[in-house]
């Protein structure tokens, strides 16, 4: 099974503060990006809140290869 895992870490700062907003934010800037993408096994990369700090990652997990 391969499986897109989204992690966002809401404690603290923008998200915070305004989690639906942000959390918005995060999902059209990514859901725009993905195409550079090629989304198997092991793919991975972190994503930031609006103002740039990490706040979790995006992975695509499962059987590689």
């Amino acid at each position: 099974m391969t499986k897109f895992v989204l992690e966002v870490t809401m404690d603290d700062g923008p998200v915070a503060a305004d989690p639906v907003g942000e959390l918005q934010r995060i999902l059209r800037y990514w859901g725009g990006n993905l195409r550079h993408y090629p989304l198997q096994p092991g793919d991975t990369s972190v994503v930031c809140d609006s103002e740039y700090r990490e706040v979790g990652r995006w992975s695509v997990e499962g059987q590689e290869g």
